[in-house]
């Protein structure tokens, strides 16, 4: 039954549809927030996968290039992988949904976002995020929580919901937020080093209309929601977790009271060892494998159970460091040679080494996809290989983690880098995770500013990142507890791991997920407060001591730049004909040139000698034939009455026979050849013809 809803948000008409199409998927709509339209549905599987112990939840966010009037490239013409763009949103309209199922749900569920219209006042992030939660909500899958979603820009110091493409273009910050009507669930950002107290209050802002949003979703669940089905729990039976729990609780927590994560792990295992043998013992070995998994599950709690006590009843950490203190640290620049910057940093037993490669401006990534954006300068690529975390396995292609944790990583560095004015490269960083025990992101973050400077690029100022985590007493976030640096097993068994890149001066970087409700304003606050002193200590005490200021000069290694600025008029002579003469240059010489349609020419090369000379080659091509000027010519023809000379690269001029010499010349062969330097003045110059006049006779006068 077709249902149209409209309400007004942030200022522009939402209208959502149902009812109309994709009658076969659990739950169906249709979101159009301004002229972007976003089809999203949601689907669950009749009956729950076998053999697993998470939430079998999938999200695909996908970009149809007709929805902004574009045929896609390449050979096939139509799309292909999704981008990392696609990728980073169906990871944000994950993480605020992913906490919200219930815990014993193991039925295979998908979201599907397809933007099929877009406006460019309005990013379809915003449209898909709500219509995931929609979906959702109208569906029969057992999911009851009402989400919104928004962004926010800080324009001219005013905080900005769900700002227009004029608006974006201006900002100073780039913001998502999704949250219930009581708590904010997802925040997600990149920005211009934003003071923690204004990032605050942006959030504020936006759950603030997130809750007008709710009271909407609300009202069409209650119109067209279908009663959610039954399904399958699998909760462990509460007398096999007694009985474990009493037999084998103790060794669990003393097993996991060390700092070392190898050991802990090898601690766990004997214990797990234990139990087959105990249960065995007890029962019988068919019996053991018929229970082996709900075991699994109940190891699982004892951990997180421990884990949470010794941080809120007895306020230790299992590897003894106080609530903020920071895991121990050190870095090194300069590693690796012939590559143009490296960087080592450490944490604790997380360690990630950073590479800079810098290359021409051409070099930069070319996007094909739905907002204004179609070329990037950065590149930041994170590799976490298995071996990081001492697992045997192939390894294959990034993953959607590596995609985000790298475009984290970009953005935390975006707001330092220099103009291309400034720094007229393209720059790609790639970070090696070598070993992780928690925030392998953040230190990317903090390895990659130093081989950044280590590269000589002349960063505005440092970066770090730390992230923070938070234990519960069953989700009530009025009951909490917060550490710094948190480490692999906080993460695993904490509430949150809440991620802040920044400056001395301000947040370049967040991204927050969390397995509860959601957080209180109390608790971002806090968490802002410990990241950001955590921060100072790294760059003042760590960072800085390591290496100050980036390098006066990029390395020998790395190609050396001169630019230059030609009347814009002067850039097809630099060209030639299907590209002759910009490309006998670089054969000459070894170079790179790029030309920017306002004239400006960067030259790219190894060899100081090779720049200078396509350098004077450009000039020559750009700069006019003055009359009365003297050159050192070349002879590039000779005829009966007289030889072509060129002057300037690719301009020419007559040097007639009678104005060679002051003596009589019977043939021109005898005192001219092709090739020869001769030394001639310019006597004549015919604008409308290109044509000019030469005098060797009168070059000496």
């Amino acid at each position: 039954m077709f249902k149209v809803f409209e309400t007004e948000y942030a200022g522009k008409k939402l209208v959502i549809e149902t009812g109309k199409m994709a009658g076969l998927a659990n739950g169906s709509c249709m979101v159009k927030y301004g002229d972007t339209a976003v089809l999203v549905n949601s689907t669950m599987s009749k009956d729950p996968r076998d053999g697993i112990d998470f939430l079998p939840l999938s999200v695909d966010y996908e970009e149809r290039l007709y929805a902004a009037g574009k045929i896609p490239g390449g050979f096939l013409k139509r799309e292909g992988k999704p981008s990392d763009k696609a990728i980073l949103v169906s990871r944000v309209i994950d993480r605020p949904m992913r906490p919200l199922f219930p815990k014993d749900y193991r039925n295979d569920t998908a979201i599907n976002a397809i933007a099929m219209a877009v406006d460019p006042d309005v990013l379809p992030e915003v449209p898909a995020m709500i219509g995931a939660a929609v979906s959702l909500l109208i569906s029969d899958i057992p999911f009851t929580a009402v989400v919104g979603a928004i962004k926010v820009g800080l324009v001219d110091g005013k905080i900005v919901l769900n700002p227009s493409l004029e608006e974006r273009e201006k900002s100073d910050l780039d913001l998502t937020v999704a949250g219930t009507d009581t708590k904010v669930c997802m925040i997600e950002a990149g920005a211009n080093e934003v003071p923690d107290n204004v990032m605050l209050e942006a959030i504020k802002e936006a759950h603030k209309e997130i809750i007008k949003l709710t009271d909407f979703m609300k009202q069409i669940q209650k119109e067209v929601g279908k009663e959610k089905a039954p399904y399958k729990s699998f909760e462990v039976p509460e007398e096999l977790y007694n009985e474990i729990y009493n037999e084998f609780n103790q060794k669990v927590y003393e097993g996991m009271q060390t700092t070392d994560k190898t050991i802990r792990d090898e601690n766990i295992d004997k214990v797990i060892e234990e139990i087959k043998e105990w249960y065995i013992s007890k029962h019988s070995e068919e019996e053991y494998e018929s229970v082996k998994k709900d075991i699994a599950e109940i190891i699982y709690r004892l951990e997180k159970k421990n884990v949470r006590k010794m941080v809120k009843e007895e306020h230790k950490r299992v590897d003894g460091r106080g609530m903020t203190e920071i895991r121990p640290l050190s870095c090194e620049v300069g590693l690796l040679p012939r590559v143009h910057g490296s960087a080592l940093f450490n944490r604790g037993q997380t360690q990630v080494l950073s590479v800079v490669t810098l290359g021409p401006k051409s070099d930069e990534q070319s996007l094909d996809g739905l907002d204004e954006e179609t070329s990037k300068r950065y590149i930041h690529h994170y590799n976490f290989p298995p071996y990081s975390v001492g697992e045997a396995r192939p390894t294959r292609g990034p993953g959607r983690r590596e995609i985000g944790h790298g475009a984290l990583a970009e953005r935390a560095l975006v707001p330092v880098l220099p103009s291309v004015e400034e720094f007229p490269y393209a720059i790609r960083v790639v970070s090696e995770v070598l070993s992780s025990n928690g925030s392998t992101s953040q230190g990317s973050v903090c390895g990659s500013t130093l081989a950044l400077m280590d590269a000589g690029v002349p960063i505005k100022t440092p970066v770090a990142g730390i992230s923070t985590g938070l234990f519960t007493e069953n989700g009530d976030t009025s009951d909490y507890v917060m550490v710094t640096d948190i480490q692999g097993i906080e993460d695993f068994f904490g509430d949150m791991d809440f991620k802040v890149a920044g400056t001395k001066n301000g947040i370049t970087a967040i991204q927050v997920d969390i397995k509860i409700d959601g957080l209180t304003y109390e608790i971002i606050e806090e968490a802002f407060a410990k990241t950001n002193v955590a921060r100072q200590y790294i760059l003042d005490e760590v960072m800085l001591k390591c290496i100050d200021a980036p390098r006066k000069e990029v390395s020998k290694y790395a190609p050396k730049i001169v630019n230059m600025k030609i009347d814009p008029e002067k850039i097809r002579d630099v060209i030639g004909s299907g590209g002759k003469v910009i490309n006998k240059i670089i054969e000459d010489t070894g170079v790179k040139i790029d030309i920017e349609e306002d004239g400006t020419v960067f030259i790219y090369g190894t060899d100081k000698a090779m720049l200078d000379k396509a350098y004077e080659t450009i000039q020559g091509l750009t700069k006019d034939v003055e009359k009365g000027e003297v050159y050192m010519g070349k002879v590039t023809k000779l005829f009966p009455f007289g030889a072509l000379i060129e002057v300037l690269p690719g301009k020419e001029g007559m040097l007639h026979i009678s104005k060679i010499s002051s003596e009589r010349i019977e043939k021109i062969e005898d005192v001219l050849e092709v090739g020869q330097d001769i030394l001639v003045k310019v006597i004549d110059i015919d604008k409308e013809q290109g044509k000019f006049s030469l005098s060797a006779k009168d070059a000496l006068n």
